[in-house]
């Protein structure tokens, strides 16, 4: 296979993976990347030690006091020229996204797309951090609010989503005069420094300080040095549930903040009311896109009984049309899961799925042949259900969907919340009365709730997030730039009098 891209994004058999900005350090220790494409070992990146990470946080605590004294249009245009570099790198990255995760090569460009998005959206906000002007209760007195940079923000990525979701964090908190040290997932590394010799570019261009973006790599260890680090006010973290209690009791236990974007189990709604064939795109893709491999992905169709039969028939005859194979083949539909580990969760999946009384309607399996030779490509699997199960309240990484039945609108609400996730939710209907109550107080209980989309694919436009065990956080659009800076209140007075609020006399 041609992989022009690696070098065009400055990748090598061996690459440095602590990185302050211009420079980029080496431990003697790596950890190795293998695309699930097809088992080849792409490229190895050095594990960061303690002392390097040292060197990291000097750097950024170093480069917060210039780079925060820089007014935020200014901070802006730097991300303007990122995203411009993004631009000319699209295809290379986008390529690069596909074979070390092995998600659609349309979905890598798609995802680079997002971190152009982004840098477009961050540029308009470093004009718009705006704060609030209140009245005082005395007289000749001044009140406002202002909001300031954070100072330093971790990022802990997760490897379904190996750029965009550091995009979201970084472009957005570097226009709030924030540095940022990102830590990717062990199994995506090679896409962490990609993104980091772009920056490198942006940085020599303009004679930044090393420090605003820095990059760290290892596994949970290192991530534990930035959970723990006082130094760190904010740690935004993407991953399962699991590692977010982790997360969010480290931080807490310091009483940092952290921004948690966790696990998902999302359903769609199909009542009577629904156009059957927007069904099938959004439901089809929503379940196999990134082979199951996203937080919005769909894992549960909640079916009107009148068209139970009917959806099922046509979803299953949907899934013989699918195409799975190399992602970087633009006609195939479904790549392969990330690694082996992933592989053995979906079969355990469906194993305890049968074991609790469902039934198959359509088979997974894990495919075999010179197709399929990293043993990571399996078969879209559909389940018939019933909410409550143990397995359908358990979310699974992989392309696994359960279908049910519901008679009554409110039933349908009452399965769609009655999962621990919160993140994203949606039903298929003509009906506004249907699509109101479902965005009702009384309806959906997601951080994302559509009508007559799928659950996945957030624009960048809104806050993305989730609540219950989904975490809480929003990141991306909105005003969920606050996240990332600290908010006074400030009061001035200009008379020649000193009065007390609540009118309190106190006299010398």
């Amino acid at each position: 296979m041609q992989k022009d891209f690696l070098d065009i994004l400055g990748l090598q058999a061996k690459n440095a993976g602590t990185g302050t900005g211009l420079e980029m350090m080496e431990s003697g220790h790596w950890i190795d990347s293998y695309s699930p494409v097809d088992g080849t070992l792409i490229g190895s990146v050095s594990q960061t030690t303690h002392e390097q990470y040292e060197t990291v946080m000097s750097k950024a605590q170093e480069a917060s006091v210039n780079w925060r004294n820089i007014p935020a249009p200014k901070r802006g245009e730097i991300v303007r020229q990122y995203g411009d570099k993004l631009r000319k790198y699209k295809d290379a990255l986008g390529k690069l996204v596909s074979y070390e995760m092995g998600k659609s090569l349309q979905e890598g460009y798609g995802e680079v797309q997002e971190m152009i998005d982004i840098c477009d959206f961050a540029v308009g906000l470093s004009r718009q951090l705006y704060g609030l002007t209140m009245h005082s209760e005395r007289s000749q007195h001044r009140m406002y609010e202002q909001w300031h940079p954070l100072g330093i923000v971790g990022i802990i990525s997760a490897f379904n989503f190996p750029v965009a979701v550091w995009s979201w964090n970084s472009m957005i908190a570097m226009v709030c005069g924030d540095v940022c040290i990102w830590k990717a997932s062990e199994k995506t590394p090679l896409c962490s420094v990609a993104c980091h010799n772009i920056w490198k570019e942006v940085a020599s261009e303009n004679n930044l300080p090393e420090g605003i973006s820095a990059i760290i790599n290892g596994d949970y260890k290192v991530g534990e040095w930035m959970t723990t680090d006082h130094r760190i006010p904010l740690i935004s973290a993407t991953g399962s549930t699991r590692m977010g209690k982790i997360v969010g009791s480290a931080v807490a236990e310091r009483l940092g903040r952290s921004l948690l974007e966790l696990g998902g189990n999302n359903s769609i709604i199909i009542t009577p009311n629904a156009d059957l064939n927007s069904v099938l795109i959004g439901a089809v893709f929503g379940a196999v896109g990134t082979a199951g491999q996203r937080c919005t992905s769909t894992r549960r169709l909640i079916i009107h009984d009148s068209i139970y039969e009917e959806v099922k028939n046509k979803l299953a005859k949907a899934y013989t049309q699918l195409r799975i194979g190399n992602p970087l083949d633009s006609t195939i539909h479904v790549g392969p899961l990330i690694d082996k580990l992933a592989v053995q969760a979906y079969t355990n999946a469906i194993n305890e799925a049968k074991a609790q009384g469902c039934k198959m309607l359509v088979e997974g399996a894990v495919l075999e042949g010179a197709d399929y030779e990293s043993g990571c490509y399996v078969q879209p699997c559909i389940i018939e259900a019933e909410n409550h199960l143990p397995i359908v309240q358990k979310e699974t990484f992989a392309p696994i969907l359960y279908i049910m039945k519901y008679s009554d609108l409110k039933d349908a609400v009452a399965q769609q919340n009655g999962v621990p996730q919160g993140l994203s939710s949606a039903i298929m209907t003509d009906s506004i009365r249907e699509a109101e109550f479902f965005l009702s107080a009384n309806g959906s209980d997601c951080g994302i709730a559509n009508v007559n989309i799928g659950t996945s694919g957030a624009e960048i436009g809104g806050a993305f997030g989730g609540e219950k065990e989904t975490g809480g956080g929003r990141e991306s659009g909105s005003d969920a730039w606050k996240a990332y800076m600290r908010r006074q209140t400030n009061t001035i007075n200009y008379g020649m009098s000193l009065p007390l609020a609540q009118g309190i006399k106190f006299e010398l």
